[in-house]
């Protein structure tokens, strides 16, 4: 079965809401599904939902809501924290809606005693547990450690919401977490639930669709971004990433352009090694980026002491733009891949490339339809398979760029026609190269393909079929807010 993280869940759902789609129809639906459960799981008695503050209790609160005017089902809901703390409008909508439904009891929970005293988890026909979902993260805190506690020792069955309250959805190590009797996992199977561990907290999982649109998952949109790796306000020069850029020879502005969209992306050394002919022009580009010159006139053997030097205190480079294609050049590339992480690989280092891709190396490649074509791929419908087959992840430029990994494909529609001038496609390098450092291949990817384009769109509105590479530079951080 297909199954997806909790972050690209949340990236579905964003683009849900960038589609139109709003999130308080996606919580409808799935409060529904979990109202529609309780009723086959119990047909009458009393049903106690466990419900946190964030989009997981807000499904609970509508299937409170359902249930209520169901005449044979008593209906509980325990908050745990307090109204005014509910963190998502969508629940906190759902939740004053409550007051006017057929409610028995409604608690807010700021100690888990205040839960025992009630005694409606022993009394229950069936617990709802929506308490944490796909939201944890770290140690369980209280009071929700003791309620997990609680639930567990009630003896009483179990529906959990999403993934057991406490269960990592990714598939990690487990403090405590509920024992659920059947799990109601929403849109698609989440990556945790199909390890060993889940049947330790899971008897039966149900995949539940709750009408996500099919373009929120196979269209990039705002949503990729937001999941994003968020900086640290403690964090310090280098851990938003080191970009190492090679390029440059025959051509000066392709790795400047590359460089200065790496730092617009976010990356905080940016560091270009370039033939000493174009050293002095790309670092009058700007004084942000420390430019280290080569031996050479072209990228050549000479220099890869100095570039092995440098590929061990970055995190990623990117390779490529303005290199040129002299047979020593490209010897010289197929040398530097194999000392890569990660690296991202643009325009002439395609053609220097050996594939597959060897274990080891995290690759990216951003060609357009010639270079795909010269380097054995046909169209966009190959992408999928043409990424699967060489071990790497494909960004494939066109009207609509193709994005693949070898297992998930998605199409990135931001972008215009003013975005055929020149050095465009080495923005895109150099932002891809900034979000590779903190993102895994196919987000970055994505990404930046959603950031060049949405840059060029705002960009195109001032400027025209003027607009230059440089003005999409100076809208990348407009899209990235």
């Amino acid at each position: 079965m297909k199954s997806i993280t909790s972050s690209r869940m949340q990236a579905i759902d964003a683009n849900c809401e960038y589609l139109g789609l709003k999130g308080l129809q996606l919580m409808e639906n799935a409060g529904a599904a979990i109202a529609r459960e309780v009723k086959e799981r119990i047909g009458s008695g009393k049903a106690v939902f466990i419900a946190g503050r964030g989009n997981n209790g807000g499904d609970a609160f509508v299937a409170a809501r359902h249930l209520s005017s169901e005449p044979d089902i008593e209906v509980y809901v325990a908050l745990v924290g307090q109204a005014s703390r509910i963190r998502t409008d969508d629940a906190k909508h759902n939740f004053s809606i409550l007051k006017h439904c057929n409610i028995e009891g409604i608690l807010e929970l700021t100690d888990s005693s205040q839960l025992k005293d009630s005694g409606w988890t022993g009394n229950a026909d069936v617990i709802i547990d929506a308490l944490l979902g796909t939201g944890i993260s770290g140690k369980l805190r209280e009071p929700e450690s003791t309620i997990i506690d609680m639930i567990n020792e009630s003896g009483r069955p179990v529906i959990a919401v999403d993934v057991p309250s406490g269960f990592d959805p990714e598939g990690g190590d487990v403090d405590k977490a509920v024992k659920a009797d059947i799990t109601l996992t929403f849109h698609e199977m989440k990556t945790g639930l199909e390890s060993p561990l889940a049947a330790r907290y899971t008897t039966e999982v149900k995949v539940v669709n709750i009408g996500v649109c099919s373009d929120a998952e196979r269209y990039v949109g705002s949503g990729d971004l937001k999941v994003l790796k968020k900086r640290r306000d403690d964090s310090h020069k280098g851990q938003s990433g080191r970009i190492l850029i090679i390029g440059g020879g025959p051509y000066s502005g392709a790795p400047a352009l590359a460089a200065m969209a790496a730092l617009r992306t976010g990356a905080d050394i940016v560091t270009v090694a370039a033939p000493v002919s174009v050293a002095k022009t790309i670092a009058s580009f700007s004084p942000d980026m420390i430019v280290r010159p080569l031996s050479s006139n072209v990228l050549c053997e000479e220099d890869m002491e100095t570039i092995t030097e440098l590929i061990a205190s970055h995190d990623v480079v990117v390779i490529g733009m303005g290199l040129g294609r002299e047979e020593r050049t490209k010897t010289t590339v197929s040398r530097i891949i194999p000392l890569c992480k990660k690296v991202v690989v643009d325009a002439d280092g395609l053609y220097a490339i050996d594939l597959p891709v060897t274990e080891g190396i995290e690759m990216i490649i951003t060609p357009h339809a010639s270079e795909f074509r010269a380097r054995g791929g046909e169209c966009a419908a190959d992408v999928q398979s043409f990424a699967g087959r060489k071990h790497l992840t494909v960004l494939l430029k066109g009207k609509e760029d193709t994005i693949s990994d070898g297992e998930r494909v998605a199409i990135n529609t931001t972008g215009n026609a003013g975005m055929t001038v020149g050095g465009t496609g080495d923005v895109l390098a150099g932002i891809t190269g900034a979000l590779f450092a903190i993102a895994s291949p196919m987000e970055a990817a994505c990404c930046a393909a959603f950031i060049n384009g949405a840059a060029g769109d705002l960009a195109f509105k001032d400027k025209g079929y003027g607009l230059l590479a440089t003005d999409v530079i100076d809208r990348i951080t407009e899209v990235m807010k």
